[in-house]
């Protein structure tokens, strides 16, 4: 990770709330999370999108070891070095309750647009380089999924 990005995080923490986008906390959102059915019902009442191809997977694996890794953790725990000192600690993508509840769009929403944009705290970043890339998009929200225990 290069300097330049370590310093913006680091600012980005100092200048913003606590992270309940990335923890077990619930925040106040705008909406209820849906449950496990509505989630499943509106993940098939999505239109088919293409599958990422190889290199956006290769792209979503480099981004995900250099944007995520720190809070989050390798293996999605939110056990990153950087969570040492969060409270409270980044979401563990490991949760399968958390899992069921949370919707394609939610993962690939919050990764685009930041917590703000899903009504949870502003301290999860937003990345909007990765907005138009939509097969990165699914490939980063593939490979969160990927690490349900």
């Amino acid at each position: 990770m290069s300097r330049a990005r370590i310093e913006s995080c680091c600012a980005a923490l100092a200048l913003t709330f606590a992270l309940p986008a990335c923890s077990g906390e619930k925040a106040p959102a705008p909406a209820a999370a849906p449950s496990p059915a509505t989630a499943a019902a509106q993940a098939a009442a999505s239109p088919a999108a293409e599958s990422p191809t190889a290199e956006d997977k290769t792209q979503a694996t480099e981004i995900f070891t250099q944007r995520c890794t720190p809070c989050h953790g390798t293996q999605g725990a939110g056990d990153g070095p950087a969570s040492a000192s969060l409270t409270p600690k980044p979401r563990n993508f490991t949760d399968a309750a958390w899992q069921t509840e949370v919707t394609d769009d939610h993962i690939e929403k919050i990764i685009a647009y930041g917590g703000a944009a899903v009504g949870r705290s502003p301290a999860m970043p937003a990345n909007p380089d990765l907005a138009p890339k939509k097969g990165v998009l699914q490939a980063l929200r593939m490979h969160i999924r990927g690490l349900k225990k």
